[in-house]
């Protein structure tokens, strides 16, 4: 994923603006006492949707061919 891809992301689609490392918090997985340290960088991606740029983890969408 690059910055200028088109990605799939809770059914719309989207444009990337930049891609980067950060740390994600998953309670579902993790449980809700949140302990940073013990997680590693993922890849994220800022995406433009709506108008409005988000933060989003790159492992919840997908990129459109």
């Amino acid at each position: 994923m690059k910055a200028g891809d088109l990605v799939k992301w809770n059914n719309r689609i989207c444009l990337v603006t930049e891609t980067y490392e950060s740390k994600c918090w998953r309670t579902d997985k993790m449980g809700k006492a949140i302990n940073w340290k013990d997680i590693e960088l993922e890849p994220f991606a800022r995406i433009l949707v709506d108008g409005t740029v988000h933060g989003i983890p790159q492992l919840d969408m997908s990129v459109l061919q």
